[in-house]
């Protein structure tokens, strides 16, 4: 399971959002695989070096990501993450969309949560809100 402070979720939305007012838009989930389809605010997920959250606004030239690491996943603060996202996320390096619309719904819900938890299986993603 990876935690991600609500606080911060709605932060990365609201990056993403003024990076595509800014910027023209918002970067494709597909990968550019399909352009022109389904470009709307949202999260990836993404596994490489550690697990984190980024918007998908698009970016000019010199601008930098904001990333979130998961509270279980980041190489500065936890020593044993890889083996962390080799066991909850698996092996290979991956990306998953998250709908902004959805979260935002999902996390204005309960008022008392504070974290938005992450599980991922074989087969589907989950997510959760809890109170920490």
């Amino acid at each position: 399971m990876f935690s991600f402070s609500v606080t911060d979720v709605r932060a990365v939305i609201t990056r993403g959002r003024i990076d595509a007012v800014l910027n023209g838009g918002f970067r494709n989930p597909h990968y550019g695989l399909l352009p022109g389809q389904d470009e709307r605010p949202g999260l990836w997920l993404v596994a490489d070096d550690g697990v984190y959250i980024m918007s998908n606004g698009k970016l000019a030239e010199d601008q930098r990501l904001l990333v979130v690491y998961a509270q279980e996943c980041d190489p500065k603060t936890n020593p044993d993450y890889w083996h962390y996202k080799r066991q909850h996320f698996g092996g290979d390096d991956g990306v998953e969309f998250l709908d902004a619309v959805v979260l935002v719904k999902l996390i204005d819900a309960p008022p008392t949560a504070t974290h938005l938890t992450i599980e991922i299986t074989d087969s589907a993603l989950s997510l959760a809100l809890v109170r920490r």
